[in-house]
């Protein structure tokens, strides 16, 4: 059996039994972060899994004092805002003079980001739940003064209903205002223009930033789930982060055809430089993309609804006529750019991610998006010459 006692000095191991190992029997390793380890364990009184966070204090390039403040600090955030179905639970928690413990509740279906990666692209109805409930989580956190700054595919978990819980709230912080903040902090890819403005010139026009990073982070992800890749990316850092201060980004795209005008709508409303312009959660969730369709009363009629039968069983079966015979595709199309026929975008997009997925982790300097960024070659002209 596996323990977390393996990896922990011998003189803090009575302490962290006495705290821990007495409630708790820790399993297998689910993740490793900088300065932390998750791993599974079970409640022995009720025989519940849970996953325990233990933050190693000694193991960080900070002082172990200001990294203790750091973690309590997120541990009284994380207290602040339980009670929301879509914000990670946290059970228990336990302290060390080393080590620091959160035991949160068990999400068997993992990251959204690993989520995305096996799927490539979500449909429109799949992101449409995931974006509600984030969203509602936001507003939970946001009437609360809170600003959780790090909204990230990475951050958001997936419970064994594959229901949305928002998790790591080491960024998060309270605010008085949406005009408090100043430090820079965050993922580069999701990072609003007001932060990059705020650190990066000192004759600025805007001098700090609150509750619309959020937001504008919300978009990053609504526009990566629909496509498969985010809207800001380039390899030189500099450039995308230009890319962002302008809100540069596209939805005209061969990949765009499918979605509707509204979600279109929303990624625009969320993305919008201007933070005073920016959709906040509570207009976000009223937008359209998230309205019921209501529909219309009608009276039963049984000789209109058997004829109507008969009529779809007909269109039903010369359809399957029609789809059974292949689609014809023009060379001179294919050759000219494959990525714009349907069919062969999807097959290019999934044969790259089941030949180059081990290419995309989690480090700073690699992005999935790295596989989106450059056009397919065009070599078909010259295979034919040859």
């Amino acid at each position: 059996t596996m323990t977390i006692a393996n990896s922990i000095p011998s003189e803090e191991n009575n302490e962290y039994c006495n705290q821990f190992h007495s409630k708790y029997e820790p399993k297998e390793i689910l993740g490793r972060g900088l300065s932390s380890v998750v791993r599974r364990c079970v409640e022995k009184s009720s025989k519940t899994e849970f996953a325990v966070k233990v933050i190693d204090l000694n193991n960080l390039d900070t002082n172990s004092e200001d990294a203790r403040q750091d973690a309590l600090k997120e541990l009284r955030i994380l207290r602040l805002v339980q009670g929301h179905a879509n914000i990670i639970l946290l059970h228990d928690h336990f302290e060390t003079e080393a080590y620091i413990f959160f035991v949160f509740e068990i999400c068997p279906h993992g990251e959204l980001f690993e989520h995305l990666n096996k799927v490539v692209r979500m449909s429109e109805k799949r992101t449409r739940g995931v974006m509600r409930q984030l969203l509602d989580a936001l507003e939970f956190l946001h009437s609360r003064q809170i600003v959780h700054r790090d909204i990230k595919a990475e951050n958001i978990l997936l419970d064994a209903e594959m229901s949305v819980k928002l998790t790591d709230f080491g960024f998060a912080t309270e605010v008085e205002t949406d005009d408090c903040l100043t430090d820079l902090c965050g993922t580069p890819s999701y990072l609003s223009p007001e932060i990059l403005v705020v650190n990066m010139y000192e004759s600025r026009s805007i001098r700090v930033y609150g509750r619309p990073v959020d937001m504008w982070a919300s978009g990053v992800l609504m526009y990566t789930l629909l496509v498969g890749s985010p809207p800001f990316w380039h390899r030189r850092q500099m450039t995308m982060l230009r890319m962002i201060m302008e809100g540069r980004f596209s939805l005209d795209t061969p990949e765009w055809e499918e979605v509707s005008e509204a979600a279109k709508s929303l990624i625009a409303s969320l993305l919008r430089v201007d933070p005073g312009q920016r959709l906040t959660s509570v207009q976000a969730l009223a937008h359209p993309f998230f309205a019921k369709q209501e529909l219309p009363c009608v009276t039963f009629d049984r000789r209109t609804r058997f004829r109507s039968a008969i009529l779809a069983v007909r269109c039903l079966c010369r359809l399957h006529r029609a789809y059974a015979m292949p689609a014809r595709l023009e060379l001179r199309r294919l050759r000219a750019d494959p990525y714009t026929i349907r069919n062969m975008r999807r097959l290019i997009d999934n044969t790259a991610f089941l030949v180059y997925s081990h290419w995309v982790k989690k480090a700073e300097d690699q992005n999935r998006a790295a596989l989106f960024e450059n056009s397919p070659k065009m070599d078909l002209a010259a295979q034919d010459s040859g």
